[in-house]
C-alpha cells in the first residue's frame, strides 16, 4: 500500500517549502520525498478537507497562516494572511465550523481565522495572553505554542511562558470566550496535548521540564485534574533536552512523545487507571526530533530530525506499542512537522 505524509519545514538552509513523503508499506520503507507546496518557513500544517492544506508562512519580516489547494502534482495558494513580525508556531482546523487556528509563539496571541467557502481566510479573533511567566530563561514572556480542539469541541491552549493550559469555548462565527485555566508546576513549559480516544484524559507535554502529566478533564467546566507527571527521559539525563511533541495511538493503549537532546522517541503505555507507564526509548537516528507521526494502520511511525535533515522509519507493534527501526537517513531538508495527508 502506498501513503502519503506532508513535511512542514524550516527554511533557513535548502528546503524550499512543504514536501511530501511516500510510504511503501509492502518494501516497509520511505521511496521519494519531493517538494509539494513552495512556501517560506511552512514550520507547522494541518490537513483540511476538499484537498486544502492550511500551513504557517513567512514573507520577509511578516509572519501568518495560509491555505493551498493541493491535490497530487497540482498545489495553489488560495489566500494568506499576514502581519508584520515572527510567524506562528502551530495552526490547529476546526473542520466542522469551518475555522482555523494560529499560536504565535512571539506575540502570545492566539487568532482566529474563517475558512471561507472558496479556501480563503477571514481572521474573526485574537486573543493575547499577558500575565506572570515562569522562572526559566525562556519563560521571560508568555509563549503560546499550540492551540486545537478538545474532544468536545472547544479550543485547548498550551502557553509555554505561563506553565498554563486554557480552554475556551468557540463560537460559530469564531470567537473565543475563556472557561477555564489549569496552571503546571513551575517552570513546566507547557507545550503540547494529546486527549485520550475516550474524551475524559489528557496528556500535557512540558517542553523546559521533559515532563509529561497525566490530567483528568471534565467537559461539564472544562477543567483539568493532574494524576501523574513523570519524565520523558532517564532521571539521570544532565545534557539539554527539550520535550517536543506528543501523540496517542487510536485504541487509547500508548502516548508517544519526542526527546529533542537525547533525540529519542519515548512510548508509554497507558495503565488501566489512565496512568502511563514508560516502555521504550528508541533513537530517532538524528539530531533534534521536533516531530513525528504514525501513518493510517498505526503499523509505522515517521519521525523528523531538524538539525540533521533527515527522516526515520519505524516499525510499531500495535500490540505492545514498541517501536522497530526499518530506515533511517531519509535525507529530507529541514523537517519539523510530520502530517498524514493520504
Amino acid at each position: 500500500m502506498i501513503e502519503q505524509f506532508l513535511i512542514g519545514t524550516y527554511t533557513k538552509k535548502a528546503s524550499k517549502g512543504i514536501y511530501k513523503v511516500t510510504l511503501d508499506t509492502a518494501q516497509e520503507k520511505i521511496t521519494n520525498v519531493e517538494l509539494a507546496i513552495p512556501s517560506q518557513k511552512p514550520a507547522y500544517l494541518q490537513v483540511g478537507q476538499d484537498d486544502r492544506i492550511y500551513a504557517i508562512k513567512q514573507v520577509d519580516d511578516k509572519g501568518g497562516v495560509a491555505s493551498y489547494s493541493l491535490s497530487d502534482d497540482n498545489a495553489k495558494m488560495l489566500s494568506d494572511v499576514l502581519a508584520a513580525g515572527a510567524p506562528p508556531a502551530y495552526v490547529g482546523v476546526d473542520n466542522k465550523r469551518h475555522l482555523l487556528f494560529s499560536a504565535n509563539y512571539h506575540t502570545a496571541k492566539i487568532d482566529v481565522f474563517k475558512i471561507n467557502e472558496d479556501g480563503t481566510l477571514t481572521q474573526t479573533d485574537s486573543v493575547l495572553h499577558e500575565g506572570a511567566t515562569g522562572p526559566e530563561p525562556e519563560q521571560e514572556a508568555p509563549h503560546v505554542h499550540y492551540a486545537d480542539l478538545t474532544p468536545d469541541n472547544r479550543l485547548v491552549v498550551c502557553d509555554l511562558g505561563m506553565d498554563l493550559v486554557v480552554v475556551y469555548d468557540v463560537s460559530d462565527d469564531g470567537k473565543l470566550t475563556a472557561v477555564s485555566r489549569y496552571k503546571c508546576e513551575d517552570g513546566f513549559g507547557t507545550r503540547h496535548i494529546a486527549f485520550h480516544p475516550n474524551g475524559n484524559y489528557a496528556y500535557l507535554l512540558g517542553e523546559l521540564s521533559s515532563k509529561l502529566e497525566v490530567l483528568k478533564y471534565n467537559s461539564n467546566d472544562a477543567s483539568f485534574k493532574h494524576l501523574q507527571t513523570l519524565k520523558t527521559i532517564p532521571e539521570d539525563w544532565t545534557a539539554h533536552n527539550g520535550a517536543a511533541a506528543i501523540r496517542i495511538s487510536n485504541d487509547g493503549k500508548f502516548v508517544y512523545t519526542s526527546n529533542r537532546g537525547e533525540n529519542t522517541i519515548a512510548v508509554f503505555e497507558v495503565q488501566p487507571d489512565f496512568t502511563v507507564k514508560h516502555i521504550q526509548s528508541i533513537s530517532t537516528e538524528g539530531d533534534f526530533p521536533r516531530d513525528f507521526n504514525l501513518n493510517q494502520d498505526e503499523n509505522y511511525l515517521l519521525a523528523s530530525n531538524q538539525n540533521s535533515d533527515n527522516l526515520t522509519l519505524y516499525k510499531r507493534n500495535p500490540s505492545t506499542g514498541k517501536l522497530t527501526l526499518l530506515q533511517k537517513d531519509v535525507s529530507c531538508p529541514e523537517p519539523v512537522c510530520v502530517m498524514k495527508w493520504k
